[in-house]
């Protein structure tokens, strides 16, 4: 009898993760990269353990499995590409919709300054926006032609105080029934477990009368990521935050 996939993929990431070990062990890799690396492998594990506590059945287990690893990938292709700035957010949300079939300016709308992600935060970032992408196929807006989704962000600093990311994710045109929007359902277990601990992130959720909101609140230090203000034409020095 053929394996079952989810036993095939454990055993790929088996071998992805003896391989990343023996890298580690590598006394001649960089510090950055060691350092990113372990990073990546404990987000991995989170994703693997909470996929498994959140799933009632191998297949769905399996499915949530693959469709997690496989954000974590696109981000990893994106750090690869990254200009030093690091990863920019809009091109990160978009192509996360791109990968379910929603583009931008048909059932997306896209708005916020530019910002650029640091690796670890960008990581943490795109499982998150997977999260919202599935579930909005599953249960929300983007199950319906007339659905849509709003995405904005932008980042708020007030003198003495630590600047921090606001970004929201708000659908509409397919009200969503609370009943139906479980923690289970909707993702918002491994989004807020992930997200706090890896990057001090709050969740909150809303329902909305025509849909689910979705608001994240992000510290938002040089080691998390930059803002590029429209007057320059270069990116901006770590630090350097604009609303």
């Amino acid at each position: 009898m053929p394996d079952h996939p989810l036993e095939t993929r454990i055993r790929d990431l088996e071998a992805d993760n003896a391989r990343l070990r023996r890298l580690l062990d590598d006394r001649e890799m960089p510090a950055e990269l060691r350092h990113r690396v372990r990073n990546t492998l404990a987000l991995v594990r989170a994703v693997v353990r909470r996929s498994a506590e959140t799933s009632a059945t191998l297949d769905e287990y399996a499915a949530h499995l693959e469709g997690r690893l496989d954000a974590i990938l696109r981000v990893q292709n994106a750090i690869a590409q990254s200009p030093p700035d690091g990863i920019d957010l809009h091109s990160m949300v978009a192509d996360e919709l791109l990968a379910h079939l929603a583009r931008e300016g048909d059932q997306a709308d896209l708005a916020g300054p530019k910002i650029y992600l640091r690796p670890k935060a960008a990581e943490s970032f795109g499982l998150a926006l997977h999260e919202l992408a599935i579930n909005a196929i599953k249960f929300g807006a983007l199950t319906a032609a007339n659905g849509r989704v709003a995405v904005t962000w932008k980042v708020s600093e007030d003198s003495g105080i630590e600047p921090v990311l606001h970004f929201r994710w708000e659908e509409s045109g397919v009200p969503v029934a609370p009943a139906k929007a479980s923690h289970r359902g909707f993702g918002s277990e491994v989004l807020e477990r992930t997200l706090r601990y890896q990057i001090r992130a709050d969740v909150d959720f809303a329902f909305n009368r025509d849909g689910i909101a979705c608001d994240i609140r992000l510290p938002f230090p040089p080691q998390i990521g930059m803002v590029r203000h429209a007057r320059e034409g270069t990116g901006a020095e770590p630090g350097d935050f604009g609303g």
